[in-house]
């Protein structure tokens, strides 16, 4: 491998663009990428395996920056390494358009497996990049010779204080994720002041009572010392492990120790301040080549070692293997072969249900589908006949028990979508969107093809009343750009929505279902759903148009019949997807809607967002109310007859 040089001037370098990047954009957070830079060059030199020549090679360790505001160290790190990232993209750092944006988005730049930067999802994601890996490890035989690797991860306080990094450290202790390692930069500061103005929990002890193994670096500046913490941690063969680094926020700065060099470029004065602390005499952008020349000796040799004899063992599985290894790699491609729809069912029944049964279908056919619920299962029924539950015991299981951590359970699916090879799904009541809405917008940014299964969709909800009926959450999850939100009336309408899903490579699908038995439609169409919206009920002359989703298609149908008896015929229009709709082609959309001014929208949520379609929007711009679903539907006007009597006041008659 060659003598190596000291690592102070890989450190040195690395703080130095840092500063330099900084300095340039002035724009960055200069605190957290001074004080880390020691962790970065003790993974790349010594431990992490990755081909900077093939990034997406899909044995790779994984690395995600949860502290994304670190940016700059992580792209001063790709560069130095050999990845696709020139010095003139670090001077481009936060501009428009360059490889080298504010926080790190995954698809942008070479070498970021994460879009990252909301704080603690980063650590969650990548739990749930090791939950998979361990997961396809084991779902095959001899799985570990096709997937076998680590997932690194790097946080620091503020990601700790967010709630949602408990909820993901405790799942990964409780699965014995040993593959998973945590750097964490105790540097004492967040944005705002110094940690102990909002932080004074043992964070050892949090650790260790969350079943992780703890190491811990004294002094951050020791690369020898967190590589030995890192070398230890790998050969923990049952549990995760954190690595506590004491760190100095801002190193090298007249200011360092405090969290004013946070989120503030250094400037032309104080940088050379701090280089002058490290010892580092070369111009802005400059990096001696025996820097250079150290990462290809260590970390880009070991990669492409590495990468060779996972090629060698992967042709050698190919051919004991065949079938296997076939399905495995439709799983990564995410190409999926779509099974029949399930039979109907012989009477009415909600279409949470009947996402089950499809569910179970699918999960039969397409055993790459992993997924569960947090902690409602029994209620969304998203467990498949023959799924096997995750455990210690069993990692093979595809069934996973997120327990009551919403947010936790969206990013985790984030990270099992990132790493590939299991197309994830999970699931909760409507109203519980609002947790996991933030983890939901991460996917659609990072175009991941993740399934949510909302159950529980409206009033019916009944006497669990106004706390758990959902009224707002579906404007809200069709206001995200890239998610596909599908509300489907029947069960043939549920089984588009899961094609639709499956058949996804670049976005997210939420899928709204309802908790009260709906009837099974005549006219319903699965392949007609998948353009968002089309007739099920065409009168012979102009008639009044109504457009519904979910369970309001069939009170649309029903209160029609009351309508055609005062002598008002009704168009209705089920809109499974009305922002799918929307993007059809103008023919389309005006073969199947009515003119505004004659059109109705019906649905049990809040009107917002109907108005370009519907000049009359019925729905609930109110919260509900605890009693009998049949009665709480009577009282907000969701009946056959107060619906057919709107109508007939919107359009003049009685």
């Amino acid at each position: 491998m060659g003598k190596k040089i000291s690592s102070n001037l890989t450190v040195s370098a690395t703080r130095s663009l840092v500063i330099d990047m900084i300095n340039k954009a002035n724009s960055g957070h200069p605190g957290m990428g001074l004080d880390a830079a020691p962790i970065m060059v003790a993974l790349f030199r010594d431990h992490l395996v990755a081909d900077p020549k093939d990034p997406t090679w899909w044995n790779r360790d994984r690395l995600v920056f949860s502290s994304g505001h670190a940016s700059s160290l992580l792209y001063a790190t790709l560069h130095l390494t050999g990845y696709p990232l020139s010095m003139d993209d670090l001077k481009s750092f936060r501009q428009l358009g360059s490889k080298t944006p504010g926080h790190p988005e995954y698809g942008v730049t070479a070498g970021i497996d994460a879009t990252s930067g909301p704080l603690g999802q980063g650590i969650a994601q990548a739990v749930g990049m090791a939950l998979a890996e361990q997961t396809i490890a084991a779902s095959y035989p001899e799985g570990d010779k096709i997937m076998s690797h680590y997932t690194y991860c790097l946080c620091g306080d503020g990601c700790l204080e967010e709630g949602i990094s408990q909820e993901a450290i405790s799942l990964a202790g409780l699965h014995g994720l040993n593959k998973l390692i945590l750097f964490y930069d105790c540097n004492g500061a967040t944005l705002d002041g110094p940690t102990s103005d909002s932080l004074c929990e043992n964070v050892k002890l949090r650790f260790l009572a969350s079943n992780w193994h703890v190491y811990e670096v004294k002094d951050g500046n020791d690369v020898d010392a967190i590589s030995a913490a890192v070398a230890k941690a790998k050969k923990n063969r049952a549990l995760p492990s954190v690595i506590i680094v004491n760190s100095i926020i801002g190193y090298g700065s007249s200011k360092q120790g405090s969290h004013k060099t946070h989120g503030s470029p250094l400037g032309k004065e104080d940088g050379d301040h701090a280089k002058a602390v490290y010892g580092y005499d070369y111009p802005e952008f400059t990096v001696p080549e025996s820097v250079y020349e150290e990462y290809q000796r260590t970390f880009a040799e070991r990669g492409k070692k590495a990468h060779e004899e996972h090629s060698a063992r992967v042709n050698d599985y190919k051919t004991f293997h065949k079938e296997e290894f076939a399905a495995f790699e439709a799983a990564l491609k995410g190409e999926f072969k779509i099974p029949e729809i399930v039979p109907a069912p012989e009477k009415p029944e909600a279409t949470r249900v009947s996402s089950g049964r499809i569910l179970s279908a699918f999960a039969d056919a397409i055993p790459a589908m992993f997924g569960g619920s947090a902690d409602v299962a029994s209620s969304t029924n998203t467990t498949g006949k023959n799924m096997v539950m995750h455990t210690v015991d069993h990692r093979e299981g595809h069934d996973m028990h997120y327990g009551v951590r919403e947010f936790a359970m969206a990013a985790l699916n984030n990270g099992i979508a990132l790493h590939g090879g299991l197309r994830p799904y999970c699931s909760c009541f409507l109203v519980f969107a609002d947790y996991m809405k933030p983890a939901i917008r991460m996917a659609a940014l990072q175009k991941l093809p993740a399934i949510y299964l909302f159950t529980h969709d409206s009033l019916a909800v009944g006497e669990d009343g106004p706390t758990h009926e959902p009224i707002e959450q579906l404007a809200m999850l069709r206001s995200i750009p890239g998610l596909e939100v599908f509300r489907p009336a029947d069960y043939k309408e549920t089984y588009a929505a899961y094609v639709h899903a499956l058949k996804a490579k670049d976005h997210p699908t939420a899928i709204i279902l309802s908790r009260q038995a709906l009837p099974t439609l005549e006219s319903s169409d699965p392949e007609k759903a998948l353009k968002g919206g089309y007739v099920v009920r065409e009168p012979k002359k102009e008639a009044v148009s109504i457009i519904a989703t979910g369970s309001e298609v069939s009170l649309a149908l029903e209160a029609a019949e009351l309508l055609q008896q005062r002598k008002i015929e009704a168009r209705v229009i089920s809109a499974p997807n009305p922002m799918l709709l929307r993007k059809q082609d103008e023919a389309y959309k005006a073969s199947i809607l009515g003119e505004r001014e004659k059109t109705v929208s019906l649905e049990m949520a809040s009107t917002y967002g109907w108005g370009d379609l519907a000049a009359c929007c019925i729905g609930v711009d109110g919260f509900g109310d605890s009693g009998k679903a049949g009665e709480v539907l009577a009282k907000h006007g969701f009946t056959k007859e107060a619906v057919a009597s709107k109508i007939a006041s919107f359009l003049g008659k009685k």
